[in-house]
């Protein structure tokens, strides 16, 4: 099951973001496990990043394999739609371009891929990540 729940006052497309998680979790031959994707403020991330990540400011995207414990099958992805607005016009490229990519890049994370450690892994999840961005259009 894919959960979406939008704690902002950002208009979110939901039947949009879980056909996004679902072309991810069948392109990765994973069955659609319970996941949970949540829109949050930039004060709520960064308690999260802080919590977890010991990292004093907001992020766009965190992940949490798992999240219910270690015998769960529950995972969540947390996103803040302001951060990614404004990397959206850092980046040049739309906001709902960026706020898909962030979902994808959360739900690779969920699956195993991770981007800090050898580039080769880094490597291999910016491409997988292109991939699925690709699928869809902007």
């Amino acid at each position: 099951m894919i959960e979406i729940n939008n704690l902002t006052s950002f208009a979110v497309d939901k039947k949009f973001f879980v056909r996004v998680a679902k072309k991810v979790l069948k392109g990765e031959n994973r069955g659609i496990e319970n996941i949970s994707i949540a829109f949050v403020s930039p004060a709520e991330i960064k308690k999260l990043n802080q919590k977890y990540r010991k990292k004093h400011k907001p992020t766009d995207v965190l992940s949490f394999g798992r999240a219910l414990g270690p015998k769960s099958d529950s995972s969540e992805v947390v996103i803040c739609p302001e951060v990614v607005k404004n990397n959206a016009k850092e980046f040049s490229t739309t906001f709902k371009k960026e706020l898909t990519k962030m979902l994808i890049h959360g739900l690779l994370h969920i699956l195993g891929y991770e981007h800090e450690g050898p580039e080769k892994m880094a490597l291999e999840m910016a491409k997988k990540q292109e991939k699925y961005l690709s699928k869809f259009k902007f």
